[in-house]
């Protein structure tokens, strides 16, 4: 199958640090390619993939400061890939809402895999433009601000098998915190935890330009605790060693989360997580067996207690079962294949007709 993925320009595919949606098109991109299928990867110039890469934009977003309106390289980067969309079986786009007015009057058919929160106001009028744009959801939860889109599957992320893997020559010894210092994430939550049950904490974040302010208000004052250790952004390779050395990954959202990859690169290294019940916590962690899912610090430092009831095999065992890239990546085989079978008998109609769709390119 052709294959186009379209990611977002703002950090490499794969991101050198930190970065969410970039990583997870390169762990599908991969293994749509390692499948056999032919795969371009529209994505900055920076990006490394065993695809076709077309540099949509020199580099990264995030490392341009001359860069003041992020929108214009995303626009320039819709429009190559609409001057080449013939050329694909099928276009993948990880952009949000962008595609939906130029692509639903296009014959290649396409799907859009939403990534970030969905209960903004804002966008529903946008989803009510576009009621027939297809559509895949990465949790259940996340489907609930817009129940009437045309949700085609549920895909959960998925980190290839062998990336992060348990150390077994590193013993676990503290609780960690990975992702981004952010309002939604409570640090400041993982460090009263870590503390009320007695172990250290250590900290893996990025600090986001637009979450200085917070970071320097909020966070910044409690690293000076004893036991908090704060390594700022830490990159893939350090992962493993980083998570495998965690008693359990801290997971205290204030936010309806999509899907939070850090809890399955936790997984992947045997390491449970101890989760808030909120978005797709619930989906992603089985209670009791890949770690606890709590509804309050209380509840959460109460669960570090109990880590040594779980099994890190079978942490790892489950991630292996539901989270790899193969699996995401065979998932989303079946959804491109359920559309190009969609799209063959309309196209072979309007030209059997000799007539014209107004809905399909011209």
């Amino acid at each position: 199958m052709r294959i186009a993925q379209i990611a977002p320009l703002e950090e490499a595919v794969p991101p050198a640090l930190y970065g969410g949606t970039e990583r997870v098109v390169s762990y599908l991109t991969e293994a749509l390619v390692a499948l056999g299928h032919d795969v371009t990867l529209f994505a900055s110039g920076d990006s490394r993939t065993r695809a076709h890469l077309e540099a949509a934009w020199p580099h990264s977003l995030r490392l341009d400061r001359s860069i003041c309106d992020p929108l214009a390289p995303h626009l320039a980067m819709l429009e190559h890939v609409r001057r080449r969309a013939h050329e694909f079986d099928i276009l993948h786009f990880h952009l949000s809402y962008l595609p939906f007015p130029v692509f639903s009057q296009m014959q290649t058919p396409f799907v859009t895999t939403l990534h970030g929160r969905l209960d903004l106001p804002e966008l529903r009028p946008v989803f009510d433009l576009f009621p027939q744009v297809p559509v895949v959801s990465i949790s259940d939860s996340q489907r609930a601000p817009l129940p009437a889109a045309n949700w085609l599957d549920t895909i959960h992320h998925g980190v290839p098998v062998d990336l992060l893997t348990p150390q077994p020559h590193v013993r676990p010894t503290y609780l960690a915190f990975l992702g981004r210092a952010s309002p939604e994430k409570r640090v400041d939550l993982a460090v009263e935890i870590a503390a009320r049950a007695g172990f250290p904490l250590k900290i893996a974040a990025k600090v986001d330009k637009a979450d200085e302010a917070y970071f320097r208000k909020v966070i910044e004052p409690l690293l000076a605790q004893p036991h908090v250790d704060f390594l700022g952004e830490i990159n893939e390779v350090e992962k493993s060693e980083f998570l495998s050395g965690a008693l359990a990954l801290l997971f205290p959202i204030d936010w309806p989360e999509p899907f939070g990859l850090a809890m399955i690169e936790a997984m992947a290294c045997g390491t449970p997580v101890i989760a808030f019940k909120r978005g797709s916590v619930p989906e992603v962690i089985e209670h009791g067996v890949t770690g606890y899912v709590v509804d309050d610090v209380d509840g959460a430092a109460r669960a570090a207690t109990r880590l040594a009831a779980l099994s890190r095999s079978k942490v790892r065992e489950r991630f292996e079962h539901r989270f790899t890239s193969t699996t995401m990546a065979q998932r989303y085989l079946d959804v491109y294949a359920s559309l190009t079978a969609a799209t063959r008998p309309r196209l072979r109609a309007v030209a059997g007709s000799g007539g014209h769709d107004s809905t399909l390119e011209p």
